[in-house]
């Protein structure tokens, strides 16, 4: 039998360190022809069928940012948005898995809510800007509603299926040893619907940095999305690609949060090679009723 081909490391395997390289060097090559031909786009005033003959190249954009970066209001913008994006988000994040697992658990929640917001959820949340100015006294407060409306309607959605989706077997193992609701809930249900509750969190920020930046350009008095509309009404193109960019690094930011924060949140799923995750998960949600009982696993 002949030897599989030998690589960078001599063993026959790829070693982690090339592939980490590797993938490094991908991102910042793609990063880098993206920052090139838009610097040449510009630079060269090209006007195709696509126009960048106002465009203003990557060399003004980056000294645009550089000089906001020194001043008090570019810091007092991204502070307005981001606590905009954290209260609103952590409502919806809070009363979406709430009424979300109560949807998928209670019939009774169910009939009476289920309806109302499926009619709700296909309405998109910047369209409800006019009634966040009827409903509250202060634009602040509407901007707020705005964010919780956007994460809200994609947490509860995906709670309410990761609640359905799992396998009654585990509830009847807990009931059988003694187990109550609130235990079956607290041990069983969330921790077994967290992966899906997750993607659903992952989903309602990206979308709630979407409808805010929205709101801010509507009706807000500061805010990122307040001051890149404002550049383009006096024509700081410069200005509104700093916006953008902002916009950006925030989203990125803030996705990456939610990211670290699931993956801490599930560092007890089997992390095995394919094949073997069944298995392993099998013995973990196991161990995980019989200790919600208060068996030794």
């Amino acid at each position: 039998m002949s030897a599989p081909p030998a690589t960078a490391d001599g063993t026959g395997r790829t070693g982690p360190h090339r592939v980490a390289w590797l993938r490094y060097a991908r991102i910042t090559a793609a990063v880098l022809a993206a920052l090139t031909g838009w610097q040449l786009l510009a630079q060269y005033r090209v006007n195709l069928w696509l126009r960048f003959a106002q465009f203003p190249t990557v060399a003004e954009t980056a000294r645009e940012f550089a000089r906001r970066l020194d001043t008090a209001t570019y810091w007092q913008d991204v502070s307005d948005s981001l606590t905009r994006i954290v209260g609103g988000f952590l409502l919806a994040a809070v009363l979406g898995i709430a009424i979300g697992t109560a949807l998928a658990r209670s019939p009774v929640v169910s009939d009476l809510f289920g309806p109302l917001l499926e009619v709700l959820r296909p309405i998109p949340a910047i369209a409800l800007v006019p009634v966040a100015i009827l409903l509250f006294p202060s634009n602040e407060q509407g901007i707020v509603f705005i964010t919780f409306a956007a994460a809200f309607f994609p947490v509860t959605v995906s709670t309410r299926h990761a609640v359905r989706a799992l396998t009654p077997v585990w509830e009847e193992a807990v009931r059988t040893m003694g187990g109550g609701r609130w235990r079956v809930l607290r041990s069983v249900v969330l921790p077994g619907a967290l992966p899906g509750i997750l993607g659903g969190l992952s989903v309602g920020i990206g979308v709630s940095w979407i409808c805010v930046i929205s709101a801010e350009m509507i009706s807000g008095e500061y805010g990122v999305g307040y001051r890149t509309w404002q550049d383009y009404t006096i024509v700081d193109y410069p200005g509104v690609f700093v916006g953008m960019a902002t916009i950006g690094l925030l989203g990125r930011l803030t996705s990456t949060a939610v990211e670290l924060l699931g993956r801490r949140l599930t560092r007890w799923l089997p992390r095995t090679a394919r094949g073997q995750g069944a298995t392993a998960g099998g013995r973990a949600r196991w161990r995980t009723a019989r200790t919600a009982v208060g068996e030794p696993s």
